[in-house]
């Protein structure tokens, strides 16, 4: 469940990514990806976390791409098929089985509590994103990263490359969308917002605990 920006190949995964947007050879996207993944290694390495929980960690992408740089990382996602598919390429990187299928509403507190969690390309698609936002609250030490879609671009820019346009760009599965300011302001009844940035077209909270 995380980064959806209409690229070329449709993945059937019910979670995970909808399409595989790290495997794309597209230059657009791979910039995009790349601004993308600064923010997060920024953000993770600003909160001084060594220990990480990945909500909707889809199959595996960003968790490993932090477990590579040093970090101790698991992770949940709702479908066991995706799951397992994280598992297979941390167990080939050497990084064991550190997933688990769960929701992220039904996540119990962890001993010990990880420094830092994170739900990135997550909250858009659920029904309830303020209680999923007050589960990871309970269960951070410390800190917490969100990214979203930066609504109306995101939508603007699957117009402009004609995709979804029956959906006016709003790409399946999204079924919430906030401007920074109206997602800073709900994540902010939970937790003091640290820092906001906006790499194209995706809105990053580092949050700490309140």
């Amino acid at each position: 469940m995380q980064i959806k920006v209409a690229l070329e190949i449709e993945m059937p995964n019910i979670a995970g990514n909808y399409f595989d947007k790290y495997s794309s050879r597209n230059w657009f996207h791979r910039i995009l990806i790349s601004g993308f993944l600064k923010v997060l290694e920024e953000m993770v390495e600003t909160s001084k976390a060594r220990t990480i929980f990945e909500c909707g960690c889809g199959e595996g992408y960003l968790s490993l791409h932090l477990l590579k740089r040093g970090y101790k990382v698991e992770g949940c996602d709702l479908d066991q098929t995706v799951v397992g598919i994280a598992n297979s390429r941390a167990e080939s990187e050497g990084f064991g089985t550190p997933f688990h299928a769960k929701s992220i509403y039904d996540l119990e507190p962890l001993s010990p509590a990880p420094d830092l969690v994170m739900a990135c390309e997550v909250l858009e698609h659920l029904e309830d994103p303020a209680a999923a936002v007050e589960r990871i609250r309970q269960i951070t030490a410390e800190w917490a990263i969100f990214s979203v879609p930066n609504e109306p671009i995101w939508r603007i820019l699957n117009v402009l490359r004609l995709r979804y346009l029956a959906r006016l760009g709003n790409t399946p599965g999204h079924i919430q969308h906030w401007t920074p300011r109206q997602f800073a302001n709900l994540i902010s009844k939970y937790f003091h917002v640290v820092d906001i940035r906006k790499p194209l077209p995706w809105t990053f909270l580092r949050c700490r605990k309140r």
